[in-house]
């Protein structure tokens, strides 16, 4: 399997979280987006995801469900 990368601007750390987001204007309720997070990034990408109404759930990286995407 092929490292997780943070999907934060230039970060090319291995990512520990998955930011699991849904735009609702966009995306049908049951769709999951995924924004990958290091361990620096996971609060700022968890934030504007949450500010914009977007995120439904954090989790680990390795507990990213088949189903997002």
């Amino acid at each position: 399997m092929e490292a997780l990368v943070c999907s934060a601007k230039a970060c090319r750390h291995t990512a520990t979280w998955a930011h699991l987001w849904n735009n609702p204007k966009v995306h049908t309720p049951e769709r999951r987006k995924v924004w990958l997070a290091c361990d620096d990034h996971r609060t700022s990408l968890g934030e504007f995801l949450s500010i914009r109404g977007f995120l439904v759930e954090t989790v680990a990286a390795d507990a990213i469900p088949e189903t997002a995407g």
